[in-house]
């Protein structure tokens, strides 16, 4: 199932996991030839922000649908 957007589940994140999602969002506007180390470092950034309590399994999978794999504002 696809996601649609909910920023609502972007806000309270560590802030290790807010810096490498700006830093992801850069690269996209900017059309980063970086993009693979990009989501690389997002993916893993979820990954321990989840194993670590920090978000929520619904923010883990909005984030993953959203932005690792390209998901967004569908349904």
């Amino acid at each position: 199932m696809m996601e649609k957007k909910k920023p609502y589940l972007e806000k309270l994140l560590p802030t290790y996991l807010e810096k490498d999602l700006e830093a992801y969002k850069k690269g996209l506007e900017e059309n980063s030839s970086l993009l693979d180390c990009l989501v690389n470092e997002l993916q893993g950034s979820i990954n321990s922000a989840f194993v670590d309590g920090e978000i929520t399994e619904e923010q883990c999978d909005y984030l993953y649908a959203a932005y690792v794999y390209g998901e967004e504002d569908s349904e």
